[in-house]
């Protein structure tokens, strides 16, 4: 066993921070992080007591993720540019848009419409931010400590949504929206200094730049002969075409169709990203867009509750990520996270004929634990059977699965409105747990058996 993996297993928690890059970009994550949840929050709570319309606040939730689409160009950028370049840019727009919308309200102008207008704008980038810190994380971090690097990154979202729900409803009741908004704005400025210390300025290996020994280095980092096996596959003959004259700079859309390629002709890649939509379709709505909706509708209560509610949630998806960033490098990547999306079904099931908001907040906590068990490591599986040079292709095509929220989120409007929430939370359940069956039959060989690559240790 060599000495770097000895040092992890020492300490695995705390081996990432021994990576100076990873030292900035977890609190750069954790601030951007914060910022979103209270602006969700904020916005979210705004536009449904304005307009009140359950309706409205789906359309809300459904802007957010309407850049799913662009989520693999990013990943082209990404990689092109380097992945630590394009966060900068991308936070840099964050700051904007929420100092926009911080000044409106400070001037007592800000309006429902206003609000869908900048959330669409906002909406256009947010999706790729998650899969680029991935793809930065992975860029940066060896690969024997990739799954407990991941699991720490993945406390940046799940402790912000809990301090970030309980804060946000905390000073916009207290203060009002526009004090509550200079606060989102600071966390994003505050993410965008210490983005900009995190990673290299150089772009990742481009596929078709140096073909003179640069392109051993990032098949050396992969964990897995599989995963170089799986790229040279995804590359011919499929990508032959693609690959014309290797002195010259592709095209950005080749870029992309060589991406798609890759992820079409691995199979572990494939069924990861299907079980990826199937969550996003079925499983997020419920868990995060109506979450508003549970607190004011069926448990008739406040903003504060709804912080609570979020909090609890967070806390227990937090609660996953630590056991995951010590015991990590044990666990079977593929099979446990269908095992675990499976148990997320199950938990939302219970939660939706939770009638007590006190009871209902104590199962979200066990149900933000079987997500994040479920979640981390098929992450940590991407990033770690991908070749080095598609690392942000693979992660914005993970993140074009995000779009599955908005179908899921507009169709469970009327569906809320015909048959109501536990209802409609039972379909959504039912529907997500055969799939889940089947995926893991389709693909059984590539996530379910222990030899697959996505279950090596």
């Amino acid at each position: 066993m060599s000495e770097t993996i000895k040092e992890s297993l020492r300490v695995p928690a705390l081996a990432p921070f021994r990576i100076r890059s990873f030292r900035f970009q977890w609190p750069a994550d954790i601030a951007t992080s914060w910022a979103f949840e209270m602006e969700t929050l904020i916005l979210g709570w705004y536009v449904l007591v304005e307009t009140q319309s359950v309706f409205m606040l789906t359309v809300f939730a459904s802007l957010q993720y309407i850049g799913t689409l662009l989520a693999p160009m990013f990943g082209v950028v990404g990689d092109r540019i380097g992945h630590r370049n394009l966060l900068c840019a991308m936070r840099g727009l964050y700051c904007i848009l929420a100092a926009i919308l911080m000044s409106l309200a400070f001037l007592g102008l800000v309006t429902p419409a206003i609000v869908l207008v900048i959330t669409a704008v906002f909406g256009l980038v947010r999706p790729s931010d998650i899969g680029m810190r991935a793809a930065l994380v992975a860029e940066t971090m060896p690969p024997d400590r990739l799954v407990g690097a991941m699991s720490i990154q993945r406390t940046t979202q799940d402790s912000a949504r809990i301090a970030g729900a309980l804060s946000g409803a905390g000073l916009v009741a207290m203060l009002g929206m526009g004090p509550a908004y200079a606060a989102v704005v600071t966390f994003y400025a505050i993410s965008v200094l210490l983005t900009f210390k995190a990673g290299s300025a150089r772009p990742p290996h481009h596929p078709a730049g140096d073909s003179k020994g640069e392109s051993a280095r990032p098949r050396d980092r992969l964990s897995h002969g599989q995963a170089a096996k799986a790229g040279a596959t995804a590359r011919s003959p499929q990508t032959a075409g693609f690959a014309g004259n290797e002195s010259a700079r592709p095209s950005p859309w080749r870029d992309l169709r060589e991406g798609l390629a890759y992820v079409w002709n691995t199979p572990h890649l494939q069924g990861a990203m299907c079980f990826a939509f199937l969550l996003n379709l079925t499983a997020f709505p419920l868990f995060t867009g109506l979450l508003p909706y549970v607190a004011k509708a069926v448990y008739a209560s406040d903003q504060t509750t709804l912080g609570y509610m979020v909090a609890s949630a967070s806390f227990g998806a937090l609660l996953g990520a630590m056991a995951l960033s010590r015991f990590g490098h044990t666990v079977r990547p593929g099979r446990m996270g269908l095992v675990f999306g499976a148990g997320w079904y199950a938990m939302l099931f219970v939660f939706a004929h939770t009638p007590h908001p006190a009871a209902g907040i104590a199962i979200l906590m066990v149900t933000g634990m079987s997500q994040s068990l479920g979640l981390i490591p098929m992450s940590a599986m991407l990033l770690r059977n991908s070749e080095a040079q598609y690392r942000g292709r693979v992660m914005g095509i993970r993140m074009l699965a995000i779009y599955g929220n908005l179908p899921g989120l507009l169709i469970s409007g009327p569906l809320i409105a015909s048959i109501g929430y536990p209802a409609t939370a039972t379909v959504y359940c039912a529907i997500g747990l055969v799939f889940t069956a089947v995926i893991a039959f389709h693909w059984r060989a590539h996530l379910w058996r222990h030899d697959a690559p996505a279950n090596r240790r």
